[in-house]
């Protein structure tokens, strides 16, 4: 059990703790059953105000079930604004937009202990299907959401549209990309990663956090909360199903299991962060559509998993995070050294690497996505001078690198395409066997997503960027405009859109296709479309 009371004494004697605010008359009329049962919503339940501003989502899609979530936050910056009592939430799941045709429905408790949010998973459905969904309790209805079901794992299935997406910094931009996603031809969203970010009140600030940094449980919830009442974020989960996995930010920048990278914050102490990492680790999976089994216990969490779509693509979806070692020569961006070289330096952990090669040897399917968080390729920014890297991603974990380009080339499942984000920015690599080598056999491909709204505005070149591209052959394409990533699949061909914004700053910026690019069956490596 996680004591948070320890973590405000080491971490949070400069933040005053935001209470949570209770009001007589937030919540009356209602019955509570403190086990569940099978009574129905009790139709004189009030609220202070309405209770899923937070909106729905829904994720995880298997062939016969997927996750619906909600949570109920009618105070949403205020902890919610919950009194500690559990509540029943009745949900339904339609096979039409307008929810005439039930095809399921049940009841579900929201507990305190989770902050009232709720999962569902929704058994016995049809594969390939779309549905709509809704929650209710007592006179509130959520909005509708929908979602879909994946194909069987050995079924055919001739095409497969997803976005990928990451680093959705609130205060330095609008989601204006989930505008445009949301209205897209698409089955599901790939969320690579900081999705809040953990820092104070920015005075240069589009949209101002709402707290200085966040430490505690209450803080993290609060952060997911300020972030969830986004209009355009909300639309999007509305629209399709997602898959989640998480990077630095969820907990704090660059750090490392359990190893803060921060200077001069009493988390330097290893268990004191592994108290802030449950605490953000808990806060993360209340506010995500994952399946029970990714329920964290204490610091840790089941994040890495596998999910099947058809024998079209297999999504095998990493945590770079929670497993990895310290940064062998820090987290910047440095020339080598010669911990660089350490073949125990790992950013998978083993037993998760173990579990990645024995799922790409067994894949049956034409696409193997290999879904995480910080760039696989090669960069190498001072080309000729000894070469200096970016220590957070694979470039500074060398061992880990070797040997998932060996494993690619040795063994050669089908088509392995990574998929990242971390960077801010657009990026399309080969995969090199080795890439000091440019003649060497190219293994795979990498599609880097830019930010949502992280780093502001961007801009479409970089004199820094191109000016060492030349000497980074396998990189194909690089551009720093915000957006998402547009990836259509069918069993010869994979595309890759690069959608971009023309600004974040503002609320009403356009959208437009700034590139294009093609993998084909069998054929290693990218070209422009």
């Amino acid at each position: 059990m996680v004591d948070y009371r320890s973590l405000e004494q080491f971490l949070h004697s400069h933040i005053k703790r935001r209470n949570l605010i209770i009001g007589a008359g937030a919540f009356t009329g209602l019955a509570i059953a403190n086990q569940f049962s099978h009574q129905k919503a009790i139709a004189k339940t009030r609220f202070s105000n309405y209770p899923f501003t937070l909106g729905v989502a829904s994720g995880e899609p298997d062939p016969t079930s997927v996750v619906i979530w909600t949570r109920l936050a009618p105070e949403p910056l205020n902890g919610g604004g919950m009194p500690p009592v559990n509540v029943p939430i009745h949900w339904e799941v339609a096979s039409d937009a307008n929810m005439r045709r039930i095809v399921s429905r049940g009841t579900v408790l929201a507990t305190p202990q989770l902050a009232h949010s709720v999962r569902v998973v929704v058994e016995g459905l049809q594969s390939d299907t779309w549905y709509w969904y809704r929650f209710n309790v007592g006179q509130d209805a959520s909005p509708i959401g929908r979602t879909r079901t994946a194909p069987f794992a050995n079924s055919y299935f001739s095409k497969l549209n997803f976005a990928l997406v990451s680093c959705q910094n609130y205060q330095q931009g609008y989601y204006t990309a989930y505008k445009y996603l949301a209205k897209d031809d698409l089955d599901l969203v790939v969320h690579v990663g900081d999705y809040i970010y953990e820092g104070g009140i920015s005075a240069t600030a589009i949209r101002p956090h709402n707290s200085p940094e966040i430490l505690t449980l209450e803080d993290y919830r609060n952060r997911h909360a300020l972030y969830k009442t986004d209009a355009n974020l909300q639309a999007a989960h509305r629209a399709f199903p997602w898959i989640v996995t998480w990077d630095d930010h969820e907990v704090e920048n660059n750090y490392a299991n359990d190893i803060s990278e921060v200077d001069n914050e009493p988390d330097q102490d290893p268990q004191v962060f592994l108290q802030r990492r449950a605490a953000a680790y808990q806060a993360y999976y209340e506010h995500m559509p994952l399946r029970p089994f990714s329920k964290p216990k204490g610091p840790d969490a089941q994040i890495f998993r596998r999910l099947d779509f058809g024998n079209l693509a297999t999504f095998h979806v990493l945590d770079t995070r929670q497993y990895r070692t310290d940064q062998p020569c820090g987290d910047g961006t440095k020339e080598r050294c010669a911990a660089d070289f350490d073949p125990k330096a790992t950013i998978t952990g083993k037993r998760q690497e173990d579990w990645l090669y024995d799922g790409l040897n067994k894949s049956q399917t034409k696409w193997n996505i290999i879904a995480q968080q910080v760039v696989v390729a090669q960069i190498d920014t001072k080309p000729g001078e000894g070469g200096t890297y970016s220590m957070d991603k694979w470039d500074g974990y060398l061992a880990s690198r070797d040997r998932l380009m060996h494993f690619l080339e040795q063994r050669k499942p089908s088509n392995p395409v990574v998929l990242s984000g971390d960077i801010h920015s657009n990026w399309a690599m080969n995969l090199k066997a080795d890439f000091n080598k440019p003649e060497s056999t190219t293994v795979g491909s990498e599609f880097v997503c830019t930010s949502i709204s992280s780093a502001g505005d961007g801009a479409d070149s970089n004199p820094t960027v191109e000016a060492y591209l030349p000497d980074n052959p396998h990189i194909k394409f690089y551009n720093g405009q915000r957006g998402y990533v547009r990836c259509s699949l069918t069993p010869t061909t994979w595309k890759t859109d690069y959608m971009v914004v023309s600004k974040v700053t503002i609320p009403d910026g356009t959208i437009s296709k700034r590139a294009s690019f093609v993998v084909e069956d069998g054929r290693s490596g990218i070209q422009q479309a």
